[in-house]
């Protein structure tokens, strides 16, 4: 079978093009996922410990909270992006989609403004260092390790094995065990 057979193949069936596309934008999007995480990474890791010598651990909880919270959003973003991508190559007009999730997200945003503020405050609590993962900390009464920080909330075990959900935009006050 030669290349214009190939080509003729194709060009009389327009499915498999599309679906040829379809599978391109999905191994893209894992691929990006994969190389950016890679990316990520290594550009934290040089950020938080320029000289790269050998980390302490307070540089290394800093670094994985930091990398846990850019890959979860570039993750979501490359997803979003090869979903539409997906929708645009299976024939849907991908324009009013976008206008009406605007518009939904507009009216999500006015009806939520404690997920903002949990944003926003779980920005500033990376941006200020003010606790990891890893670290023993007692926020909102709950005293325990830290599990997970997201912009959205942070989880802490405590002793008796239990999992707190705290939102960020609850948290007024930081006790944090240095050393």
């Amino acid at each position: 079978m030669d290349i214009q057979t190939i080509i003729d193949v194709f060009q009389q069936n327009p499915l498999l093009v599309s679906g040829a596309k379809i599978i391109s934008i999905i191994i893209a999007a894992l691929l990006i996922n994969r190389f950016g995480l890679i990316f990520i990474n290594k550009l934290i890791r040089r950020f938080v410990n320029p000289s790269q010598k050998e980390t302490s651990p307070e540089e290394d909880k800093k670094s994985n909270t930091l990398i846990s919270i850019l890959g979860g959003t570039m993750k979501f973003i490359v997803g979003i992006i090869a979903v539409l991508m997906v929708l645009s190559e299976l024939g849907i007009n991908i324009g009013p989609v976008l206008a009406g999730a605007g518009l939904i997200g507009l009216a999500v945003g006015m009806a939520s403004k404690e997920i903002i503020s949990d944003f926003l405050s779980g920005f500033f609590i990376i941006l200020e260092d003010q606790y990891h993962l890893g670290d023993r900390v007692k926020i909102a009464g709950v005293e325990g390790e830290v599990k997970e920080v997201t912009l959205r909330r942070t989880a802490i075990k405590d002793d008796s094995g239990l999992l707190h959900s705290i939102p960020n935009g609850q948290i007024k006050t930081i006790a944090r065990k240095v050393g």
